[in-house]
């Protein structure tokens, strides 16, 4: 059996994902998949912590405003075995939706319109890249835009007119492109630039999965509602395992403060 990624919604963690698990779509990624959003997160005396996210998040109680659009771009990292003999998955994705209101993360939001690339190694150690985006609750849809590793990969969500957005993925590098329109009701709370190790179902049970190594994944460009995303580090965010060890960890903003790199199994980028 394929192992399904689940939507994870609120708090209430992996009962609730287990839940809202979808029938795999054939079509849908290398292995059938719908992304979750941050679960588990806590203020750490550095950076927000969560057990299956890395990158940065913005908020609108931090912010003062909502979110209707965001960019950004990065580099398809190349995926190798971590851990012989185990199936490994990861994401590389832009979102509006499902963080943190705030760098605190006092209070975190349930809807996620997302899109991005995906990274996952087989137990043989044959890995695999695909896009895809996904409407939160839904499962997600893989779309036909080729990618492989060292490609840049640039991303759009825009809302055009209330509810309905325009999501594009463009290979930079390649040459091509790929967009369509939907119909989604946001609450445009946070925006995120995201590393991610989801959660996924297969005949074992629900479980978070194990993060393949990947090259540095250096994301630019970000915007938010047509700006520079402004990026500060206390946005950012470190994916930790259950005793709070690093498995993924943002650098600082650059300059520009659009952009970062995230580099997984380490403590520091």
């Amino acid at each position: 059996m394929r192992p399904i990624r689940l939507a994870i919604t609120g708090a209430a963690g992996l009962a609730l994902a287990a839940a809202a698990v979808a029938p795999a779509d054939a079509s849908a990624g290398s292995h059938g998949r719908t992304i979750g959003r941050v679960t588990g997160v806590h203020a750490s005396a550095n950076m927000t912590q969560s057990s299956n996210w890395s990158g940065y998040n913005k908020g609108m109680l931090e912010t003062g405003a909502g979110f209707h659009s965001i960019s950004g771009q990065w580099t398809v990292p190349s995926a190798t075995q971590h851990t012989k003999g185990q199936d490994e998955f990861s994401s590389s994705w832009i979102g509006i939706g499902g963080g943190c209101l705030d760098t605190s993360c006092s209070a975190t939001d349930s809807t996620l319109i997302q899109t991005g690339t995906e990274q996952d190694v087989a137990a043989d150690g044959t890995p695999s890249y695909s896009t895809w985006y996904e409407l939160i609750p839904a499962p997600s849809i893989s779309t036909p835009l080729a990618v492989k590793p060292g490609d840049v990969v640039s991303a759009t969500i825009a809302e055009t007119v209330p509810e309905v957005w325009s999501i594009t993925l463009k290979n930079v590098t390649g040459g091509t492109s790929w967009s369509t329109t939907v119909p989604y009701s946001s609450s445009y709370a946070t925006a995120e630039w995201i590393e991610e190790t989801p959660l996924t179902f297969g005949t074992s049970g629900a479980g978070l999965s194990s993060l393949p190594n990947l090259g540095t994944v250096h994301f630019d460009l970000a915007t938010v509602n047509g700006a520079n995303a402004d990026l500060n580090s206390a946005e950012g965010m470190q994916l930790t395992d259950s005793d709070g060890s690093p498995i993924a960890t943002p650098s600082a903003p650059d300059a520009e403060k659009d952009g970062f790199n995230d580099c997984t199994w380490s403590s520091t980028c």
